[in-house]
């Protein structure tokens, strides 16, 4: 079996902990839902999604060989569909569904750029329901920085102004 490295350049961090998978996926029913997965690596996160039966799930991969691992391993599900792209460069605005999820194991190099992404949509409230982000632990912290406490500062108060953020666990 050939070993895989992380890519240092794309902020590659996998989520292979079982236990955090499970947090995240039942911190919301995803039964019959619309999902988009940002950054699905191996497929750890998105296995267990599919396991929850939702409507469809469309997977963001810029990774090629990520990609085309993602859509061999998962050949046999029909309501999954692997997109090999850049999430900057695609309009996540356009492909989001009616009270769907985002989740995103998100690479830290590039992970408050697609939070400000989804911030600067042109409707909002957005079509999609709940946006369900793993972030590194310093930046999970700039993102809920209360006023004149650690971490309060523009990154907090853009979030703070157009979502309502719960930190499940850190």
């Amino acid at each position: 079996k050939k070993m895989r490295y992380l890519k240092k350049s794309l902020g590659q961090n996998f989520l292979i902990d079982k236990n955090i998978i499970n947090k995240i996926i039942n911190s919301v029913n995803l039964k019959n839902k619309d999902i988009i997965e940002i950054g699905p690596g191996k497929g750890a996160l998105t296995e267990e999604i599919l396991k929850k039966k939702p409507k469809s799930l469309i997977v963001i991969e810029k990774d090629y060989n990520l990609a085309s691992q993602l859509k061999f391993k998962f050949l046999k599900n029909k309501n999954l569909t692997v997109v090999q792209e850049d999430i900057l460069k695609i309009d996540l605005e356009k492909i989001q569904k009616e009270k769907g999820i985002i989740f995103g194991n998100l690479p830290y190099n590039i992970s408050s750029q697609i939070l400000i992404k989804i911030i600067k949509f042109k409707k909002w409230p957005p079509k999609t329901k709940n946006i369900i982000f793993m972030f590194q632990k310093e930046l999970g912290e700039r993102i809920i920085g209360e006023f004149k406490k650690k971490g309060y500062g523009r990154l907090s108060i853009i979030t703070n102004y157009r979502m309502k953020i719960i930190n499940k666990f850190l």
